[in-house]
């Protein structure tokens, strides 16, 4: 065999596996266009939570200071991390800088004052 006939037959090989390439190639993104993991679902069958999350993102900075935000957050926070649903309502919203006085005791009252212990007379 001569090298001529030995390059158009590696040429007629190369074509070959290059057209059975394509092939399985076309066949493949058939397949991945009708997987349900790459079709849309409805609007039906969407979470709630997740329209409240989109909601949430498009606030920008007002998102952490927005309550149902900071509520829909922690419920995305314990279905991730697989956590049981809480069984009695949370406290209230935690403070950033528990030890710092607030400005307003709620409700409108005063906050509550501690008597300071009774200081011996000086004679």
């Amino acid at each position: 065999m001569d090298g001529k006939t030995l390059a158009r037959l590696g040429a007629l090989v190369f074509v070959a596996v290059a057209i059975t390439a394509t092939a399985i190639e076309m066949t493949r993104k058939d397949d991945r266009q009708n997987s349900p993991a790459t079709q849309a679902r409805p609007a039906t069958e969407r979470d709630p939570l997740d329209a409240e999350l989109a909601r949430c993102s498009g606030l920008g900075e007002a998102g952490p200071r927005d309550p149902s935000c900071l509520r829909v957050w922690a419920e995305s926070r314990r279905r991730f991390l697989g956590q049981p649903a809480p069984t009695s309502a949370p406290a209230g919203p935690t403070t950033l800088f528990p030890d710092a006085p607030a400005d307003a005791a709620p409700d409108g009252a005063t906050p509550a004052v501690q008597a300071e212990p009774a200081k011996p007379e000086a004679r």
